[in-house]
């Protein structure tokens, strides 16, 4: 286990004791930023090996007004390095450490399937509007509750934007940014509530992109207060940014969209989709 960490955090479980407080205690809901928490060189193995996700077959597109980006959970695609490395982050020990920083009584348990998570890659142009995550596991049923998100980006310029934002349950205010830089790690609680995304356009060069990991971990129920009691179960639930021109725009192309999708022929559903791109 020690190999993964870096040394100033090898004892994982006094890093939770010792920051339980303060994961619990951050706004606008329990989270925590890491600096250097792995150790640099298995994330540079790991970004050696990361693949292109637009030249991969295993990868799902995600392109909508409201998200773009590719992502990959088989780990048959994943390098190595990569595969050994998820899996100690869905490890008894690793667990253990996230059980004590988040607090949560329910007995939390990884995902070996990756559902939602994997490697995501968003280039240029690329977003991810804020949201709510999906409440539920596809084919488990289990609930899920703590998102890491672990980033691979060196020398990530803040003019390319790409940052973390973490809203107020109103949907008034971005409480926190966080830069995606190399070795960045961030853990977060996710309920019905907890709205985050990178709802900007990313504006890294061509030939740069957002990388990171991302895993995800369910346990068997949840306290009541976590749950929109008019949406039991639901995917992912987008928000606006109260205010915001270019969020108004996107989302009403979206709303046109999953109107178009409903009511005309697969054959007239693309062109119809370019045209509206194109506005």
């Amino acid at each position: 286990m020690e190999q993964y960490i870096n040394y100033r955090f090898k004892n994982l479980l006094n890093v939770a004791e010792d920051n339980k407080h303060r994961y619990l205690s951050s706004n606008p809901f329990p989270n925590i930023v890491l600096k250097d928490f792995f150790n640099p060189e298995i994330l540079d193995r790991i970004l050696r090996e990361f693949p292109d996700l637009s030249n991969n077959n295993d990868s799902k597109i995600f392109d909508t007004p409201l998200e773009k980006k590719l992502t990959v959970k088989q780990d048959y695609v994943f390098g190595k390095r990569t595969k050994i490395f998820m899996n100690f982050l869905n490890s008894q020990p690793f667990l253990h450490f996230i059980q004590i920083l988040t607090g949560i009584n329910e007995t939390l348990l990884g995902d070996p399937y990756f559902e939602g998570g994997g490697l995501h890659q968003i280039k240029r142009g690329g977003c991810l509007k804020v949201h709510a995550d999906f409440n539920k596991h596809r084919l488990t049923g289990l609930d899920r509750r703590v998102n890491i998100l672990i980033y691979l980006n060196k020398n990530w310029k803040n003019d390319y934007g790409g940052n973390l934002e973490l809203w107020d349950r109103d949907m008034k205010f971005c409480v926190k940014r966080i830069v995606p830089e190399f070795n960045t790690v961030v853990i977060f609680n996710t309920t019905d509530y907890t709205y985050h995304g990178h709802p900007d356009p990313l504006n890294c060069p061509h030939e740069v992109s957002r990388k990171s990991l991302a895993l995800y971990y369910f346990s068997n129920g949840r306290p009541e207060a976590e749950i929109n009691p008019d949406l039991p179960v639901h995917s992912t639930l987008f928000k606006e940014r109260a205010g915001n021109i270019n969020d108004e725009s996107e989302f009403s192309k979206y709303r046109m969209r999953s109107i178009i999708a409903k009511l005309v022929p697969r054959f007239l559903y693309t062109p119809l989709r370019r045209l509206m791109n194109d506005k």
